[in-house]
Order: C-alpha cells, then structure tokens, then sequence
C-alpha cells in the first residue's frame, strides 16, 4: 500500500515537472515571437545595413584603431569579456547573470553583450521586459553578421552615454578632461570606460566619488581577465584618485 502511494505521488511529480517544462516552452516561444516582431519592426523603420554608415558620418567619430590599447581592454573587461568569442549572445554570460541574480534576489545582472547594448540603445527603449530582450537578441545577431567585431567596437563607443550631456568617446574625453582620445592617461582610459555602466550615477561632474568606486571595480575586471596585473592596476588607482575634471558645461 505503502510503496502504491509513493509510486503515485513520483507519477504525480513527474506530470506537474513536464507541465512546467511544457509551460516554459510554450512562454518562451511567446516570448520569442513577440522578439522577432519588435525587431522586424524597428529593422524596417532602420536597415541594420545603415547603422555604421550613420555612425562614421559623425563629426565627433574615432575609429577603433584610434582608440587606447587600456581603453579597448577597459570596457571589455568591465562589459564583455567573451566580446571577440561569441556571435553577439553569450550564453556563459547569461548563466552567471542568472546565478549572480539568484545569489542577490534581484535583477541586477543582465549578461548582455556588447552587441546586445549597442542594439538595445540604437533599437529599443531602457524598459526591462522580456520580449525586448528577445528583440534585442535578434538584433544583436542581425548586427553580428553585418559589420566586424572592431566596426560594432566603434558603433558602440562613438554612440554610448557617458554622463553630462556627453556622447560618444571623444565628447566625453573633451568634456571631461579637455583632451582628445590619444592624450588621455591611463586612469583617464579606465575611468571613462566605467562611465556608460550608469552614467548619471557614475558622472564625475557630480559624483567624483562613485566615479573612482567604478574605477576601481574595472580595474579589479582587468586584473581578473589578465589585460593589467595587480601592481599595474594599484599604480592606475592612484592616479585616478588625484584625476582632475573640468567643470560641467552649462
């Protein structure tokens, strides 16, 4: 009688796991349409093949072969570690957004990759909902197979929000330090690179000291992915810590 009962209630466990499994499916190929949906929309309005002609028609544009070795190797490290690896998704990324996001009960941690945040700033609203995501997704991959890993290294820092009105790399070099790309120290380099994370928090106009937190917390990425060692990284937080920033534009 016993073991009847513990064989019914296994069957029982076993109907409701492959009815949550059969939900989860079905939502996520809801979800999935609905992606493909927003982005057919937004691709119409906006060829994915025009983006980086539109981007390079800017006063304001550097190339990637202009830019810092540090700069490059700070916002990978700090955005995208697996940025000349994967195909504008990181699975990897996604699994330890999820776990981190599990250990601390939020959302924190999204796992996008750079591609992702290019397509969602050029494409999408801010807005936190799933289908976008997707959309995202989708765009991220249609970006992938159009343009180069330095050509989407280029869209994404000549059009990123670095805090105080500034656009784009070389706005935020000129705004913050009056100097252009090339001139900028190495702490200057990182310091930027942390900027577009959250940059109305970040903005060292406003909030020097946060900005230097996030200094520190791109340089500790770096040491993690072997582009600085630790003694490189202590000497650039140093440095970063007696940084001077002009004043904010009116």
């Amino acid at each position: 009688m016993l073991s009847r009962f513990f064989r019914f209630c296994r069957q029982m466990l076993l109907c409701i796991l492959l009815l949550a499994l059969l939900c989860l499916v079905v939502l996520v190929g809801a979800l999935g349409w609905q992606g493909s949906q927003l982005f057919k929309s937004a691709s119409a309005a906006r060829p994915v093949t025009v983006l980086y002609d539109e981007v390079t028609a800017r006063t304001d544009f550097i190339s990637y072969h202009e830019l810092p070795t540090i700069y490059v190797n700070a916002v990978l490290s700090a955005e995208d570690s697996r940025f000349w690896q994967h195909n504008g998704i990181d699975p990897l990324s996604i699994l330890r957004a999820l776990a981190a996001d599990v250990r601390s009960r939020s959302f924190a941690e999204g796992g996008s990759t750079l591609t992702q945040q290019l397509a969602k700033n050029e494409y999408f609203t801010q807005e936190k909902r799933m289908s976008r995501k997707f959309a995202e997704g989708f765009a991220a991959l249609a970006i992938e197979k159009h343009y180069t890993k330095e050509q989407i290294f280029e869209m994404y820092v000549n059009t990123i929000y670095f805090g105080s009105g500034y656009y784009g790399i070389r706005q935020a070099a000129q705004g913050y330090f009056g100097k252009d790309v090339s001139e900028l120290s190495d702490a200057e380099c990182v310091m930027l690179a942390g900027l577009p994370n959250a940059p109305s928090a970040y903005s060292p106009n406003s909030s020097p000291e946060l900005a230097y937190k996030r200094t520190q917390t791109v340089l500790k990425r770096m040491v993690k992915c072997q582009v600085l060692t630790q003694s490189q990284a202590d000497a650039i937080a140093a440095e970063a810590q007696q940084l001077q920033v002009l004043p904010a534009s009116s």
